[in-house]
């Protein structure tokens, strides 16, 4: 879990400092500044999520630090839910396909998580 922190905290890093960089990795196109319609809001919701993720990467390096398993259980079903918003985003026509990995990375993750509370939980058992 600190490894996911650590990458979801260096990722918002990239998208408050290279916001462009950021859309270019999760396959959007970059629209110069001189291209923005009025009210085009795009780098402000990047800068909330980066935002978002440098929090909630820190939120995970301590939550690993303190082996705190039931936030770890929490967290599965909403990457799960993540996973599918995202996934279906794609589909939908909302997002590019290179957003997919994203809703790919969360998924994956919760599995990941799952299946590393699972066994240490069975672990835990076999020890006690």
């Amino acid at each position: 879990m600190a490894v996911f922190g650590i990458l979801a905290a260096a990722t918002g890093v990239v998208g408050l400092v290279a916001p462009d960089a950021l859309l270019t990795l999760m396959g959007f196109t970059r629209v110069g500044d001189s291209r923005r319609a009025e009210g085009d809001h795009t780098l402000v919701f990047l800068t909330a999520s980066s935002m978002a993720a440098l929090n909630m990467g820190v939120y995970y390096v301590l939550a690993a630090l303190s082996d705190w398993k039931a936030f770890f259980r929490w967290t599965v079903p909403f990457r799960l839910l993540t996973c599918t918003v995202f996934t279906l985003a794609v589909i939908g026509g909302r997002a590019p396909s290179g957003f997919l990995g994203v809703g790919l990375w969360e998924g994956l993750g919760a599995l990941a998580t799952a299946a590393a509370l699972r066994h240490e939980r069975q672990r835990t058992r076999a020890d006690g």
